[in-house]
């Protein structure tokens, strides 16, 4: 099932309950196939009656899709809202745009496995329908092959209809992902309860994904690129399910209001942000208990119970010791600081200090040799040397917006750069070390170097995943985007590049024309240079000015 990423201050469960461990109660459920055997059904195609239910059902125009089916699994408010009033919805941002074009091409190359494969062409769903029962009798593999229900109430496509013997198929689902996720499970699930209601005979269910131990090696091997995983069982389990759920859904859809957290809603993250305009959250303005860090269940409880500001948690409510932290800190509005901790921290570095960032990018399909799907290819470093304790810090930086394999040329500046002694300080850094360790496989000849480098490393992280400081306006992050402005003001406002996805995008556009023809002329890609130096010089930059004021929080300047 889906379940979206945390949105600070809003959090709500209107998802549909699935119980996987056998049909409803009331429910003899829809097919009895076991994994490699077909469904028992009419051998000949059924052609989709436009009867009673489905006017009932479809009266508003209103039918369930697999996206819309597997979306409205995780909020039914969503679903309301796509169903009627779609304008209430944020349109795709550019990660989304870039994620959906890496979608089809993950699609384009999976259909190379099926050379002599037919493309249903996109239509309506009752021409779709149509046509793919006629393209049916080829025993052809089909792409993109829709059948309505015969009721009316939902329609899918299939990635990919593989034919088996003289009346079966195989229902193949493409994922640009590198292995299978519970929600994929309803998905083809929805998806077989379609087909099998409407006459289709299905032997499995297979999911096809990214392999991502596969390693690019001159031209792309579409046999290679992926992996499959028989799922039949799974989606059999979670077949006498899908009936009821659209129902619901198309109740849901039908309703006059969107169904709100606080009229008999739970709880789930609600990244899309569509329950921030609901009645409790207009009531509680200032909530922040969703901000607990690593809640869990626990801010469920909370929650449930009512208590929406982290300094209404009553004394005596099991909490960690990080928790009760923050507790205290949002009670009084000041930030927690274990000075013995800290003090630790810094007089453990060892000068000249590095602070290093890498900028890097992925994608779904390996975009140079020695690359696997999705690998973090570093394209560009900033470095600020600070060679003394309170010396000024001298900024070294490398980016390459040449369509070609960056990483020679940044080994070799990143030798210059940080030199052979002294700590090399990044935030997170598990990021910066597996960076170098992927290039010390792609480039023995500097292994022995990169090890070493790899050893020199200091978290700046640390303080602040343990909570040595913690400050109110961190919101529960320890992420350098949270901790920079709350320990020296510094923000990333006003920065035509502001995260690291926004710099993947910039750099894949500015270099390779990705995901397609976009300005590349020569003042739009000196702009996108200067955006990602600057952006990356403030990561490492800022990691200086955390440093020096950590040093002043627990050495005042009165007591020097």
């Amino acid at each position: 099932m889906r379940f979206l990423a945390v949105r600070v201050g809003r959090s709500c469960d209107s998802r549909i309950r699935v119980d996987l461990s056998g049909p409803p109660p009331g429910e003899a459920g829809v097919g009895s196939g076991a994994s490699g055997r077909a469904i028992g059904l009419p051998s000949s195609p059924v052609v989709s009656p436009v009867g009673r239910e489905r006017s009932v059902t479809a009266a508003a125009g209103r039918f369930v899709t697999k996206t819309g089916y597997v979306g409205g699994l995780g909020c039914r408010k969503e679903w309301w809202l796509l169903c009627n009033a779609p304008g209430r919805l944020p349109p795709p941002d550019a990660s989304g745009r870039f994620r959906r074009a890496q979608g089809q091409e993950v699609g384009a190359w999976a259909r190379q496995r099926y050379p002599h494969g037919l493309l249903v062409p996109a239509a309506d769903p009752e021409r779709s329908d149509r046509a793919s029962r006629e393209m049916l009798s080829r025993r052809l593999p089909l792409f993109e092959a829709g059948f309505l229900h015969p009721d009316g109430t939902c329609y899918a496509r299939a990635d990919i209809l593989v034919p088996v013997g003289r009346e079966e198929w195989d229902l193949v689902e493409v994922k640009s992902r590198t292995g299978p996720e519970e929600e994929d499970v309803h998905d083809v699930a929805f998806q077989r309860y379609c087909f099998v209601a409407a006459g289709v005979r299905l032997r499995q269910c297979r999911l096809l994904h990214l392999d991502g131990g596969y390693v690019r090696s001159g031209e792309i091997d579409p046999d290679r690129l992926f992996a499959e995983a028989d799922i039949t069982a799974e989606v059999e389990q979670a077949l006498p399910h899908v009936g009821p759920n659209v129902a619901e859904l198309l109740r849901v859809a039908a309703l006059a209001e969107p169904p709100e957290f606080g009229r008999g809603e739970g709880f789930h993250p609600d990244e899309a942000g569509v329950h921030d305009d609901d009645e409790i959250w207009r009531t509680h303005p200032d909530a922040d208990i969703s901000e607990l860090y690593r809640g869990g269940r626990r801010k469920v409880e909370l929650l449930e119970r009512g208590i929406f500001r982290m300094e209404e948690i009553p004394d005596g409510t099991t909490l960690t010791a990080p928790q009760q932290i923050q507790r205290a800190a949002h009670a009084c509005g000041r930030p927690h600081v274990d000075r013995r901790a800290l003090v630790a921290f810094l007089s453990g570095l060892r000068y000249p200090l590095h602070f290093l960032d890498f900028e890097t990018f992925s994608t779904a399909v390996p975009l140079l040799d020695g690359t696997r799907p999705y690998q973090q290819v570093p394209f560009q470093f900033s470095v600020h040397v600070v060679q003394t304790p309170g010396a000024a810090a001298v900024p070294r930086s490398f980016l390459s917006l040449e369509p070609v394999d960056p990483r020679p040329e940044l080994v070799a500046a990143l030798r210059t750069a940080v030199g052979r002694s002294g700590h090399v300080i990044a935030y997170n850094q598990a990021f910066e070390r597996r960076v170098l360790g992927d290039l010390a496989e792609r480039f023995p000849e500097h292994t022995d170097w990169l090890t070493e480098l790899s050893g020199r490393f200091v978290d700046l992280y640390a303080p602040f995943r343990s909570m040595a400081y913690y400050h109110p306006s961190q919101q529960g992050s320890a992420s350098l985007k949270a901790v920079l402005p709350a320990v020296t003001g510094i923000d990333y406002c006003g920065l035509e590049i502001a995260d690291g996805g926004a710099a993947n995008l910039a750099y894949l556009g500015a270099a390779f024309g990705l995901p397609g023809p976009g300005d590349a002329s020569p003042a739009r890609v000196a702009a996108t240079r200067e955006a990602l130096l600057r952006y990356c010089g403030q990561d490492t930059a800022g990691m200086v000015r955390i440093v020096e004021r950590l040093a002043e929080i627990v050495h005042p300047a009165a007591d020097s």
